[in-house]
């Protein structure tokens, strides 16, 4: 919304001029794109269980799917996440995906969630799981998970391992070496 302001002014500067159409063309583009950049960058989106289960706990194909559940109240979760951040950008290559799934209430998104991200320069993807019958979802993740944070689920296909932990990157780095 900042940029609207700087974008009515340069429409109006290129009203006299003979190109307006494509330089404003232009202009709206560029404007899109820096919002586009800006709000993505920003997004985290609230799903179900359900939800979760569905778009991320059941892939079958040849990648490798970390699921890191965590909190910003959560202190092993924060010291570990530029382990998981720094593994998901050294593997890209090797198809191997990262999703943080967010365990804060749901209204500190805003407040806490989102500058958590900004601040710690957070590039995977973030969802936050909104559902409070966690006795109904935690053993669905698995059994062996007693509800405690962090935990983190790897899995490619049916290979799929549990861990209610928080790692170093070697010990991270090992895990992900056996599904490779």
């Amino acid at each position: 919304m900042k940029l609207l302001p700087i974008l009515l002014f340069f429409i109006l500067l290129q009203s006299c001029s003979d190109k307006k159409s494509e330089s404003v063309e232009i202009a709206m583009k560029e404007v899109n794109r820096t919002e586009e950049r800006f709000f993505n960058s920003k997004k985290v989106v609230s799903l179900n269980f359900e939800e979760l289960e569905q778009q991320y706990l059941q892939k079958k194909n040849d990648s490798i799917y970390i699921i890191n559940f965590w909190a910003t109240w959560c202190k092993p979760c924060i010291k570990e996440l530029p382990y998981f951040e720094k593994l998901a950008f050294d593997y890209s290559d090797k198809k191997v995906k990262l999703l943080l799934v967010s365990l804060d209430f749901p209204d500190k998104v805003d407040s806490q969630v989102i500058p958590f991200i900004e601040r710690n320069n957070i590039e995977s993807e973030v969802v936050l799981l909104d559902d409070a019958d966690a006795n109904s979802w935690i053993p669905k993740v698995s059994p062996q998970w007693s509800g405690a944070i962090p935990a983190t689920v790897i899995y490619k296909n049916a290979n799929r391992k549990f861990y209610e932990q928080s790692f170093t990157f070697e010990e991270l780095e090992s895990e992900l070496q056996t599904f490779l």
